[in-house]
């Protein structure tokens, strides 16, 4: 397969002081052999040019016109994926979260399950406000995390006297069946000397709307319970919730070397397209040092 690339011939002929008429004959020739053609000619500034070719950044950004996002393309379509993977932490952030376009929003969900919980709940808190996390979370959820063994106990029954006695009736008397008296701090002293079972199921019992509060206030005290959510109600919260646009965006807050992997991801095809946007100093550099048998692949051509 011919590689192709836009060379600029004009630099070219500028820099090893060619005519036109000359030029006129160079005009089907390769770079390599023109260069080969003039340094046999005796021009020095062509020996030195092929010299500076694998060692200037500046020289070769002129030579192939690499500011021009096309031109990259071409030799990138000619890399191999793991090439490519190479050139991407090389990508500044907002051109990452712009490369999240080329995924459905089912396949960006299961991205973020790859990635730490932490990392998904800054993106999760772009999107919603705590309050309206605690409102969506389903009620097994909120089970989960307020009878689990990560609940500090004595906070929980802290929260619970702001809960009005009638619930705290309610819950005490669901699993003891028995009259419930007391203010709130009595009621909630009753409740914490239940056994573990019946605690955990006076706990459940309580009135949704109540458990919710009571949820809020334990998260809003130790950010650290968001984490205990599972990541598919996070992602179910999203995909009922947001649309793509407001899914990618908030994504810009993951950091970088998440947004990589998740970029790597992409097809062949489209991952040379999101690394078009690497910065042309940056992508000169890599073919001289990184990638030189693929550079001479398009001098030669």
């Amino acid at each position: 397969m011919s590689i192709r690339i836009d060379t600029d011939l004009t630099y070219i002929q500028s820099k090893l002081n060619i005519s036109d008429a000359k030029m006129e004959i160079y005009k089907d020739k390769t770079v390599e052999e023109i260069l080969e053609a003039e340094a046999a000619a005796g021009n020095q500034a062509a020996i030195q040019l092929a010299a500076d070719m694998f060692s200037d950044v500046s020289l070769l950004i002129e030579l192939f016109q690499l500011a021009d996002p096309q031109n990259k393309l071409t030799i990138m379509k000619e890399m191999t994926s793991s090439q490519l993977e190479k050139l991407v932490p090389m990508l500044e952030t907002d051109d990452l979260v712009q490369g999240l376009q080329f995924f459905t929003q089912d396949s960006l969900l299961d991205l973020l399950k790859d990635i730490p919980k932490e990392e998904l709940l800054k993106a999760v808190f772009e999107m919603f406000s705590e309050t309206q996390v605690v409102e969506l979370m389903p009620e097994k959820e909120l089970d989960k995390l307020l009878t689990s063994y990560d609940m500090d106990k004595e906070m929980l029954l802290e929260n619970l006297k702001s809960i009005p006695e009638m619930y705290l009736q309610q819950i005490l008397e669901s699993v003891t069946g028995q009259e419930a008296e007391g203010n709130q701090a009595e009621l909630v002293l009753q409740i914490g000397q239940l056994g573990d079972l019946d605690y955990k199921n006076a706990i459940m019992n309580l009135e949704p709307t109540q458990k919710r509060e009571l949820t809020f206030m334990l998260t809003n005290q130790e950010n650290k319970y968001y984490e205990k959510f599972s990541t598919d109600a996070y992602t179910h919260m999203i995909a009922v919730e947001r649309d793509k646009e407001e899914l990618i965006k908030s994504m810009s807050v993951i950091k970088p070397e998440y947004l990589q992997r998740m970029i790597n991801e992409l097809p062949k095809d489209l991952l040379s397209i999101v690394t078009t946007q690497i910065d042309t100093e940056k992508f000169a550099d890599s073919l001289i040092n990184k990638f030189p048998e693929l550079l001479a692949k398009f001098i030669v051509q």
